[in-house]
């Protein structure tokens, strides 16, 4: 009885280091390729001067002297920023940082205008893409023209210049 108890202990070993050997062997679920996800490919972006003229006279009823707001559809809500008055003109000038290109065109054109206190009391309600300049391009395309939605649509190439939409 017991030459058997030790016949089955070599048994066991035996199965049990065959077992341990070809556990190797098993398909370990790995797919060859990258590990990590690649990296996201950053857009394009540029920088894109903007100039606006305002009307010579103002024709709201008052606050004349505030600033003029400058809005584009690539910003998130509240990144909008004040242009600066260019001292003894009606110019108003700045820059937007990082803006991504879209030219040539992929998808909708960037809906661009400013907020300006000079017309505040008309049907606009302040709002207006006319006499805009983006990137040394007049704005011509205007979607919405006359009321508070007018936008200027454009697409900005690697120049950072605004290009109509057509």
């Amino acid at each position: 009885m017991r030459f058997l108890s030790k016949a089955r202990r070599a048994a066991l070993h035996a199965a049990a280091v065959a077992l341990a050997v070809t556990a190797g062997a098993c398909y370990d679920f790995h797919l060859t390729g990258p590990e990590d996800a690649p990296p996201a490919a950053s857009p394009n972006v540029v920088t894109v001067t903007i100039e606006y003229r305002q009307p010579n006279e103002c024709v709201s009823a008052s606050r004349c002297e505030d600033n003029v707001v400058f809005f584009a559809s690539w910003m998130r809500p509240g990144a909008e920023f004040l242009l600066k008055a260019d001292p003894g003109s009606h110019l108003w000038v700045g820059t937007a940082q990082n803006v991504p290109v879209n030219f040539p065109p992929s998808g909708e054109p960037y809906r661009v205008k400013v907020y300006d206190p000079y017309l505040r009391d008309t049907l606009t309600e302040g709002f207006s893409a006319e006499r805009l300049v983006l990137g040394g391009q007049r704005v011509l395309a205007i979607d919405g023209s006359g009321g508070r939605n007018e936008a200027g649509l454009v697409y900005i190439d690697q120049q950072g210049q605004a290009r109509n939409a057509y």
